[in-house]
């Protein structure tokens, strides 16, 4: 076909095109029509063409894959999802980690269900949080999938089955927090699951890590209800899952190495009848125990062995994992019992979080907390010294940085390095930098220790404190690696939850990026792991370039790519959709244009006149929705 006498929507031409299938790229025209690609060929006519779109120099690729996001909140309140599409991601997969919104907003006997799941968990701030349950008029899976196409959608939503709320909708809140399903309800939760599943839901989403907790009360203290599941009800559910042949994702109980590999087991095709596709949170090179990335690819290998016969694959970040927090509210906190009962007051509750951090034995609990394993003999100073603690906060002054902070010569510095001026100006009288400083200085004690010294200024400064640290991922080296293993995906980018906390929106870019170094070659195996090879596992219709295919693309300068710098692209920006500031990272000229459905949504750095105005994606199911029903498996 030479297209001379068809009328096309879109021709791009001299485009380098990766279509998805990891092979070398080609000098290709592509042309669409109707939302599909119709044409692709060399030096195809422009002749009776709508829109001509010159690539010359740059790299067109599938719209990327983002398979592990919070999105389905932001969705309600901005449907175009921006953060997304200047990225070039036009796929993502909502309703990981047991939270979703499958079922509305299960707002029944005061409880309020969105909230109280995503608050901690996913740093969201509640206000947020109620005005998405505001939003929501469906109490059904069905109707939930039903509502997308009639909101200017933006990208493709990939939604699963979330066992939190699956266990809510059964059991009600609290009684999913109290005690194991009877039968009657575990039936009924099968027959939902069996029901998500029929209507094309790409699979079921459970949570195992043992720090996220409720955010209201009387429940702050508890965890969300997925974690409150027995062996049999994950063995049951997710039997339902392998049957349909759909994804089970899922975070480990990673304080119990059995429960782990009892829990990831269930992959197994040799001894479940089946092979159950697993996808888990996550291989990352943790900085205080390195020997769990270790552990996890030993795991991997075993999982996916012929022996074994599963298809396991954990989620590798491309990013530093820095993790910015505002006083003690941030994720990390969770896992330590005496800061986690900070993060049971709300966001706006100082004065609760003062009270507490100056109750009779608050400092002397703190302390035992800091110096836990730093000091001393025993089992936590061998685990310290050997690089094997339990928790991701490394308690050391010289790996926290201050972002902002009411004493503004601070900011970029190190809270070590604030320290030792500190105790230097106890000593002489001389160096500081400012009368705030001075005036600051003069409140702590003197020659405080580091440990009372960050007590002091989470007392002093609350959440006027933001300060970032790198928990893992800090050798560029080993994360590469991670994202090139077979036996892993790359994603984990958490993108639309901790709002304030984290911002990894350019994970895919990044990992384009670290491909470059290494040639073409590279990039085109790159961007089948962020398109094809994740629709495949998900298995949707999406990350690929041939005739027939969506026009799902993105268009990528390759010359912006290898100049961006992603540190230096964080910006801390308030979202009008939300109300609420957010942490997000904007590459500058990377991501030419993103089109969905055969339309532009981002074009030369701004978004386009249809863009959160016409609907462009869809809610994409399952590839086999519609077939019948499969017969069940031993």
């Amino acid at each position: 076909m030479d297209g001379k006498n068809t009328m096309w929507d879109t021709l791009i031409k001299n485009a380098l095109v990766f279509d998805g299938s990891g092979g070398l790229p080609q000098l290709q025209d592509v042309a669409i029509r109707d939302g599909n690609i119709v044409a692709l060929n060399p030096n195809l006519s422009a002749e009776n063409v709508s829109q001509v779109i010159d690539a010359a120099g740059q790299w067109l690729m599938p719209g990327l894959l983002d398979i592990h996001t919070h999105f389905d909140l932001e969705v309600e309140l901005e449907p175009g999802l921006p953060e997304a599409v200047r990225h070039g991601t036009t796929t993502a997969v909502v309703a990981n980690c047991s939270l979703g919104i499958a079922y509305g907003a299960q707002r029944k006997d005061g409880a309020d269900p969105i909230v109280d799941c995503f608050a901690r968990v996913e740093n969201v701030p509640k206000p947020v949080l109620r005005k998405v349950a505001d939003t929501v008029t469906w109490n059904n899976s069905k109707d939930y999938l039903d509502h997308f196409s009639k909101i200017p959608l933006g990208p493709n939503i990939v939604p699963m089955i979330p066992h939190s709320m699956l266990r809510i909708e059964v059991m009600g809140l609290n009684e999913s927090v109290s005690r194991e399903p009877t039968e009657a309800e575990m039936q009924k939760m099968e027959q939902l699951v069996e029901k998500g599943m029929r209507e094309g839901y790409v699979g079921f989403s459970t949570d195992a890590l043992p720090f996220h907790y409720l955010a209201n009360r009387p429940n702050t203290h508890k965890q969300i209800p997925t974690q409150f599941a027995p062996f049999f009800e994950l063995k049951r559910l997710t039997q339902i899952v392998r049957n349909w042949g759909r994804v089970w994702q899922a975070t480990p109980p990673k304080d119990d190495k059995l429960a782990v590999f009892r829990n990831f087991l269930l992959t197994s095709g040799r001894f479940y009848g089946r092979t159950l596709k697993v996808t888990a949170v996550a291989a990352i090179d943790i900085t205080t125990n390195r020997s769990l990335l270790k552990l996890g690819l030993m795991m991997s290998r075993l999982l996916n062995s012929k022996f074994i016969r599963g298809h396991f694959r954990l989620q590798a970040l491309s990013a530093p994992f820095k993790i910015w927090s505002d006083g003690v509210i941030t994720p990390i906190a969770e896992e330590i019992p005496v800061l986690r009962r900070l993060n049971e007051c709300d966001l706006e509750d100082r004065t609760g979080r003062l009270a507490i951090m100056t109750s009779p034995g608050y400092a002397a609990e703190f302390r035992a907390m800091w110096q836990h394993g730093k000091r001393g003999f025993g089992i936590a100073r061998l685990k310290q010294w050997l690089g094997l603690s339990d928790n991701v906060l490394t308690r050391d002054l010289r790996d926290m940085t201050i972002e902002s902070c009411p004493v503004p010569e601070w900011k970029g510095e190190t809270m070590a390095a604030i320290h030792e001026r500190l105790l230097s100006w106890q000593r002489s009288a001389q160096g500081a930098r400012s009368e705030i400083e001075k005036q600051t200085f003069a409140s702590f004690v003197r020659d405080v220790d580091d440990c009372d010294f960050f007590l002091h200024l989470l007392r002093t400064f609350d959440t006027d404190l933001r300060w970032w640290t790198v928990t893992a991922n800090r050798n560029a080296a080993i994360t590469k690696q991670l994202l090139f293993n077979p036996l892993l995906l790359p994603g984990f980018n958490d993108s639309g939850a901790h709002l304030t906390n984290m911002a990894f929106y350019d994970g895919n870019l990044r990992t384009l990026k670290f491909a470059q170094e290494d040639g073409i070659q590279k990039v085109a195996q790159a961007v089948h792991r962020l398109t094809k090879e994740p629709a495949q596992f998900f298995g949707i219709d999406a990350g690929e370039i041939r005739i027939g295919a969506r026009a799902d693309l993105v268009q990528v300068d390759p010359v912006a790519l290898q100049a961006y710098e992603p540190e230096a692209c964080v910006e801390y920006v308030y979202r009008e959709g939300f109300a609420h500031h957010q942490l997000v990272n904007r590459p500058r000229g990377v991501v030419t244009r993103t089109l969905i459905n055969g339309k532009l949504a981002w074009d030369q750095g701004a978004y386009t006149p249809v863009f959160g105005r016409e609907t462009l994606g869809r809610v994409l199911l399952n590839r086999e929705h519609g077939a019948s029903a499969p017969s069940l498996a031993v």
